[in-house]
Formats: C-alpha cells, sequence, structure tokens
C-alpha cells in the first residue's frame, strides 16, 4: 500500500478535501497534514507514532466497566507525531465552555483546521446505537454555517453539520478522559521529513510496548490478564452484567475507531509501507501475520457478540482460549518483528 498522493495547498477551509479513515485519531493526523501538502497515510501516521498496544485497565471505569483499549492512549499519537516530526502543534484547553466556543470561531475565522476531542454520546450524527459515554472522540471542524459547525469526521463518508449547543455539549463533558474543551491545529508550515531514519525507531518502541511494558495489563501481558480475568466473572456477578461486560469488550474492541481487529490491520499496512520505503521484503511478508491476528480478533468479537445478544451461551472459558491464543500469537509476532529490525 504506497502512501496517498495529495496536492499541496494553502491551510484553508474552502480547500479542504474530506476523507474517510479507519479510526479518528490517526485520521485526524493525516487530514491535518495532507491541508498542509505533506502526503502521509493514516497507516504511516498511526505506525510512526506507535499507537498500536493492548491495555486492559480494571481499576478506571467506564459505564461501571474496566476501560479495555486496544491503542495507545488519547492524544498519544498527536503527541508522539508532533515530537518525532516537529510538528507547529498548538493546543489548547478551557474551564469556560463560551471561552472555547468563542476561541474555536477565531480559529476557524483564520483559516484554520481544527482538531478537537469530544463524547462521542453528545454528537447528534452518530447513530443511535453507537452513542455512549466515551470522551476521547477526534474529530476535524473546517467551518461554520449559521449556528451549525461543518465537521470532517474521520471514521464518516461524508462531511456533518452540527449545531453548536451540541459541539459544546460533547467538548466541555465530564468524566473519564474529559476533554476539557480541547482544540488543537497546525500553527505554521510543515517541512516534509525524510521518513527512513524513523521507521525502526518506531517499530522498535511498539515491539516494547507490546512485549516488555512491566505492568502485567498491558501488551501481550494485558491481552493474557483479561482472557483469565474473564472466566473468574461468573463466580463474583451475576449473568446480566456477565453479559454486560462482555458487550462492554466487543464494543471497546470493535466501536471505537477501528478497534481490536482494525488496529492489527492498521499496523499492517504501516509494515507494508515501511518495507517499501526501506526496500525490505521481510517486513512486506511479516505484515501478512499480523492481518491473519486482525481476523482471529474478529472471530473472538464475533463469538462475544452472539454472546451477548444471547445468540449463543455465554461461554467464558471458549472467549478465554480465543483471548490467550491471540496473546501467545501477537507475542510471537512482535518478538520476531524485532529480530527483523534489530
Amino acid at each position: 500500500m504506497m502512501t496517498e498522493p495529495v496536492t499541496a495547498h494553502a491551510d484553508t477551509t474552502s480547500a479542504f478535501e474530506h476523507q474517510q479513515y479507519a479510526h479518528c485519531e490517526s485520521g485526524v493526523l493525516s487530514a491535518m497534514l495532507r491541508a498542509k501538502g505533506l502526503a502521509m497515510t493514516e497507516a504511516m501516521a498511526f505506525g510512526l507514532a506507535s499507537g498500536l498496544s493492548f491495555a486492559y485497565l480494571p481499576f478506571i471505569k467506564i459505564n461501571q466497566l474496566p476501560l479495555i483499549a486496544y491503542r495507545m492512549p488519547p492524544r498519544f499519537l498527536i503527541k508522539s507525531l508532533q515530537r518525532l516530526l516537529k510538528l507547529p502543534f498548538k493546543f489548547e484547553t478551557f474551564r469556560n465552555a463560551e471561552k472555547g466556543q468563542r476561541r474555536l470561531d477565531e480559529l476557524l475565522a483564520q483559516g484554520k483546521l481544527v482538531g478537537l476531542q469530544t463524547s462521542v454520546y453528545f454528537l447528534p450524527y452518530f447513530p443511535p446505537a453507537m452513542r455512549f459515554h466515551f470522551n476521547a472522540h477526534n474529530l476535524l471542524v473546517y467551518g461554520k454555517d449559521g449556528d451549525h459547525y461543518l465537521i470532517s469526521d474521520p471514521v464518516f463518508e461524508q462531511v456533518k453539520r452540527c449545531a453548536s449547543a451540541d459541539l459544546q455539549k460533547a467538548r466541555f463533558v465530564r468524566g473519564v478522559l474529559a476533554p476539557k474543551g480541547l482544540l488543537y491545529y497546525l500553527d505554521g508550515p510543515v517541512a516534509t521529513p525524510d521518513l527512513k531514519p524513523l521507521l525502526r525507531k518506531a517499530m522498535i518502541r511498539t515491539c516494547r510496548i507490546m512485549l516488555h511494558t512491566p505492568a502485567p495489563f498491558i501488551g501481550t501481558r494485558g491481552i493474557r490478564f483479561l482472557g483469565n480475568r474473564l472466566p473468574k466473572l461468573t463466580a463474583k456477578y451475576p449473568t446480566d452484567y456477565v453479559r454486560r461486560y462482555v458487550g462492554h469488550v466487543v464494543r471497546m474492541q470493535e466501536e471505537i475507531g477501528t478497534g481490536g481487529a482494525g488496529f492489527r490491520f492498521l499496523y499492517a499496512a504501516f509494515l507494508q509501507q515501511a518495507g517499501q520505503l526501506l526496500g525490505d521484503e521481510r517486513l512486506i511478508a511479516h505484515a501478512k501475520g499480523l492481518t491473519q491476528i486482525g481476523d482471529d480478533w474478529r472471530e473472538f468479537a464475533l463469538a462475544a457478540a452472539r454472546m451477548n445478544k444471547g445468540r449463543m451461551p455465554v461461554d467464558l472459558p471458549l472467549l478465554q482460549q480465543h483471548l490467550l491464543k491471540l496473546a501467545d500469537q501477537e507475542t510471537v509476532f512482535f518478538r520476531e518483528l524485532l529480530k527483523l529490525i534489530k
């Protein structure tokens, strides 16, 4: 998969062209860089920023259920790429919602593309089934028409309109990962970097995150942690809670951006592009293994979704087997990747 061609143009909202992406934060990154004339695929942005991960955090709750993540935390991708490529990002948060809206309007009047962190729940253009209290969804605002903002949401095929009152709620919602009105934009020119020296470091960083993070709930150890935790739920909680827990795992996997499977596909695309840039066919071949792992994540999600919807009995040992197999597969994959690039 080659880097997508784009035409360089000025940083003006009138020149902005919407494009659908797989995931919100990496999509926003790619779109903002494209608008500055730097052709960078979403997969390259995701891989350079070392966005792939896994985390099972039972001590952080979302809707009374543990936080489960298949990528690095919100803002990690943007901050990592900012440091790596020396990007002129500016970040602003606000205690006062009115000030936050005024600042957004000022930046739009200057022709800026503005990234926002928002809550999915308060964005009315999301289908009702997808609206829940997740406060780390990234989107781009490229203009305003009366009392409605013009939004390029990376996970939608078409641009959207959102009333100012709804966007205010989405920006200033409270709770876990509260955005605090966060907005960000590129405040200056973007240089075209030489990516080749950066690729190896980025891949090593991802391998270390997946294999060598000391905490037992991060990386491949985190996948095993969750797998071994699942069968214990039936002894502690009623059936309804267990079914809701299983549904929560699927929702965090498949409905937040690209989810567990999609992030694996995205990183596989990065490895293919890295192999092409470096002239290393081994990376291109190795990427196929991660695509298969992504397929296996989807098999796990399908089984869990059927259990959640009552289409098959809740079988936590079966889900445990899926997760332990995935943990083994990802351990082998990233160990082999580390050998290839060292």
